[in-house]
């Protein structure tokens, strides 16, 4: 096997360990909140935390890389992950659980941040361009599409313990460090400065509007803590797009921009994520709570959506190699929102036995993955293939810093729309049963630990139990239709992009692209 292919072998083995990480502990998270003892609010940032710091570092991340090197930037973030799944996986009980927790899952995001850059520059370094789009593509498909596998695979393992979804990394870490220590080829150093002013400006940014995001629902959208912080987190975004401007060596060019593809696959992969990571955290507790299935089966029911990604995944990476990443944009666009729509008018409807394969939803699942599994792989591809010069790690990191705000924008946004309209539904219906809105508030808090068997639901008061598990089941249903709904037109969104996206294929030679940066100096690593 020749070094280039070996180098790809163990960071498709390495990133895919991030990816996994973005679904695994979602469908695990009612085990990790019974077993901890963790509040509701604790257990979401567990889940989100993980995206908003990889998001927030994502950019230093690929400024670090492209400035000490791809190869050794792989490497401590291979270690890194390793050590803090670890960690993760160490939680102890008691008081210290949601603050350990926490951190470690805030760490692992920072090491996936420094790992994913790194390990783009490495393919495009160790494959001449015409072969560099076949390496990307399968690249792109395998680590994307381990983020179905993630609910799949941690469905198996938390029925031995929840901490082995953490523990599985170690020896993926292990062997992904040895396979990229040994076949990565070394990489370039430049001698330039990196914006740590900058980096500090846009982590704050995105952590302040996530935070006011996440927090509106259980404070309200008139606190002043939560108007204040998405204010604040706005302007620091837009201070921090102002400074990268002015200074000599931002952490990003903004010229990069200029080229419309690199700015759509940007906007493309914003709202595509905004669906993509939301749809596992939201059919998990679906899957949990409307449908009864346990940790196991919910797993298998996001095979259907695997199914229809990685098929529709090889099928945009051919059309793509063909003409450009305009038409499969478009297209998963629409077959994205039509698959997305379709599951929010069949998510009520819990008539027919519930089992992971055979129930109404099954066909909208995989409709909805093969949209985003037809355009994920292609726009990743497209706007690696106009990088800014050398500058492979900066050009990744906007990319998947897209990916992963998009991810923690989503969940964030659609968990206050969820959470508010199934407080109403439930309080409507604990009315009729002889319940209190306090009963309701209680069911709410303990949905996301609902198991297939019921587990949070027995500790609802005795009397009402047996009348009110329908309407929990039917009310869950009814409000998650409108983050369904809301995927559906996240993906309308990209197809529209796809209607404004450059036609044909990237075809300017690297070193003349808008915005590049010329390497001074170099000095291999």
């Amino acid at each position: 096997m020749k070094s280039s292919t070996l180098a790809l072998t163990g960071l498709i083995f390495a990133v895919s360990m991030t990816t996994i990480d973005q679904t695994i502990v979602a469908l695990s998270a009612p085990s990790i909140q019974q077993n901890l003892g963790l509040t509701h609010d604790g257990m979401q940032w567990a889940v989100n935390v993980y995206l908003l710091t990889t998001a927030a570092f994502f950019l230093l991340g690929g400024r670090i890389a492209d400035v000490i090197g791809h190869k050794r930037m792989a490497l401590a973030g291979i270690a890194g992950f390793g050590i803090t799944s670890l960690l993760c996986g160490l939680a102890p009980t008691g008081d210290l659980a949601e603050p350990w927790l926490v951190a470690a899952r805030a760490l692992q995001g920072v090491s996936g941040a420094i790992m994913f850059p790194a390990a783009i520059g490495i393919v495009v370094e160790g494959f001449a361009r015409e072969s560099r789009g076949r390496a990307m593509a399968i690249f792109f498909a395998i680590t994307g599409a381990m983020t179905a596998v993630g609910p799949i695979a941690g469905g198996y393992l938390t029925t031995w313990t929840w901490r082995a979804i953490f523990w599985v990394n170690v020896p993926i870490a292990v062997a992904a460090f040895v396979i990229v220590a040994i076949a990565a080829r070394p990489s370039v150093r430049r001698r330039e400065r990196i914006d740590w002013l900058g980096a500090a400006i846009v982590a704050a940014g995105m952590g302040l509007v996530v935070f006011g995001l996440q927090q509106a629902s259980p404070w309200g959208w008139d606190d002043a803590a939560v108007i204040g912080s998405l204010v604040a987190g706005a302007a620091l975004l837009v201070a921090f797009v102002l400074t990268q401007r002015r200074i000599r060596q931002p952490l990003i060019r903004i010229a990069a921009f200029r080229d419309r593809g690199f700015a759509l696959s940007t906007v493309a992969t914003l709202f595509a994520s905004i669906a993509f990571i939301s749809t596992f955290f939201f059919l998990s507790v679906y899957g949990q709570v409307s449908l009864q299935l346990s940790a196991g089966e919910t797993g298998l029911l996001f095979l259907k959506f695997f199914i229809g990604f990685v098929v529709a995944s090889r099928i945009g990476s051919v059309r793509f190699d063909k003409s450009g990443a305009r038409g499969v944009v478009l297209l998963g666009g629409l077959i994205g929102a039509a698959g997305f729509g379709w599951l929010a008018s069949t998510a009520t409807d819990l008539s027919i036995h519930a089992d992971a394969f055979f129930n109404p939803q099954t066909w909208p699942i995989v409709v909805a993955g093969a949209g985003i599994g037809l355009m994920f792989s292609p726009v990743s591809t497209d706007a690696v293939n106009r990088a800014i010069g050398a500058s492979y790690g900066e050009v990744s990191a906007i990319t998947q810093t897209m990916k992963n705000f998009g991810g923690a924008l989503g969940i964030a946004v659609f968990t206050t729309v969820v959470t508010s309209r199934l407080t109403d539904l439930l309080t409507d219906s604990f009315a009729r049963f002889g319940g209190t809105a306090s009963d309701a508030r209680s069911a709410v808090e303990r949905i996301s630990g609902a198991s297939g068997e019921g587990g949070a639901l027995s500790a609802l008061p005795r009397a009402v139990q047996e009348q009110i598990l329908h309407a929990v089941r039917s009310d869950y249903a009814s409000a998650v239709q409108w983050a369904f709904w809301g995927m559906a037109a996240a993906m309308v969104i990209v197809a529209v992009v796809g209607l404004f996206y450059p036609a044909g294929r990237t075809s300017l030679p690297e070193e003349s692209l808008p915005g590049a940066r010329p390497a001074e100096d170099p000095a291999t690593v």
